[in-house]
């Protein structure tokens, strides 16, 4: 009687240490993921943002990092050409052309707006954008209206149009583009509205 006394014990021992284990491990889990979710609601660089003054805004700088919903017709508004572009802080040819969008963002405050989404972690803000590959810039003239490339070739781009008007949408360049042909798309879209 006694040795089924044991039997019963040790048994009941397993059995709580089993629930025990899997109750650790479950916390953990838990515990993780919560932290996994709560560091994807905040950004990494707190800079990304800081709500800019409007005194800011009226100088032309816009923060490079775009985490929030884009407002095309607020940016529109300022009558500044306008780049957008969208790719990720991983994939290589959009970290070759971090820097450069880096600098043109900070050189041309108040000429141009430069912008980059990276929409790995925020693909919400790709939403309604014509996106096939990252990185993709959007080009948009001083006037509001998508950058109508000239006859230079230098640069290739796509022109997407509405199916019931026939109305160019958005112009678009697929893969990385130099500094200089920036610079030069961006000088165009501002001189043909000068």
């Amino acid at each position: 009687m006694q040795e089924s006394g044991e039997k019963r014990k040790k048994i009941i021992i397993k059995i709580l240490v089993t629930f025990l284990v899997i109750g650790a491990v479950g916390g953990i889990w838990v515990i993780k993921n919560r932290e996994e979710s709560v560091s994807e609601k905040q950004p990494e660089n707190k800079k990304e943002v800081e709500v800019q003054s409007s005194e800011e805004k009226q100088e032309g700088y816009f923060s490079l990092h775009v985490t929030e919903e884009i407002d095309l017709e607020e940016l529109k508004s300022y009558g500044l050409p306008i780049v957008i572009d969208f790719g990720a802080d991983s994939c290589v040819p959009c970290k070759e052309m971090a820097p450069v969008l880096e600098t043109l963002n900070k050189e041309l405050a108040g000429e141009a707006i430069i912008l980059f989404v990276d929409v790995w972690k925020y693909n919400h803000l790709a939403s309604g954008f014509p996106l096939e590959v990252i990185p993709t810039q959007i080009f948009i003239d001083s006037d509001g209206n998508p950058y109508s490339p000239g006859e230079n070739g230098e640069v290739e781009f796509l022109q997407y149009s509405y199916k019931d008007t026939g109305e160019i949408a958005f112009t678009v360049h697929q893969g990385g583009i130099t500094e200089e042909q920036l610079r030069t798309v961006i000088a165009e879209m501002e001189d043909r509205n000068d």
